[in-house]
């Protein structure tokens, strides 16, 4: 089975950013290559980096006023469920579940870092963000208001958008 790998379609010039993404593959391509004894181990720990990973994303947006109810955060809160989800599915022996969702989030990870992650990248840049230490170089670049949608990441209703987040892992 051929699997995702890092490339620079995947770079979006936030180093933290980019070594999370870099991680998240690394973290898919193990459940790829894992057999049906350690398949849920590398299940877990793949949904336990995209906990974090989207935590860290989630608390970056919350600084330079996107608001928490956007469709960023919002597909990241479904796609960790189905991927929690599908953990308990293998639990109950459907291993199955695993390698589709697998297959399913290398499409959805390209898909959502070249729009909703992109635009997240260069809003952190226009405001001087530094996703090390939290602090805003450029405060006079951030919104006025908090930014809903995704800063024209996406067009549509924030439940339609998750929706489709959701069909795409499933």
């Amino acid at each position: 089975m051929s699997s995702l790998q890092w490339s620079e379609e995947l770079v979006l010039d936030l180093p933290l950013m980019d070594e999370t993404h870099q991680e998240f593959v690394e973290l898919l391509q193990a459940v790829n290559a894992a057999d049906d004894a350690t398949l849920q181990d590398c299940w877990s720990a793949l949904v336990e980096h995209t906990d974090q990973h989207f935590a860290q994303e989630d608390r970056w947006m919350l600084a330079t006023k996107f608001a928490s109810s956007n469709c960023h955060t919002l597909q990241h809160k479904v796609v960790l469920q189905v991927m929690r989800e599908g953990g308990e599915r293998a639990a109950k022996g459907e291993l199955f579940v695993l390698r589709e969702m697998a297959r399913e989030l290398a499409i959805w990870l390209v898909q959502h870092t070249q729009s909703m992650d992109a635009a997240l990248a260069l809003h952190l840049r226009r405001v001087g963000f530094d996703p090390v230490t939290g602090t805003v170089a450029s405060p006079d670049n951030l919104p006025r208001d908090l930014i809903h949608g995704c800063a024209g990441a996406c067009s549509g209703d924030d439940e339609e958008e998750a929706g489709q987040a959701a069909d795409a892992v499933h």
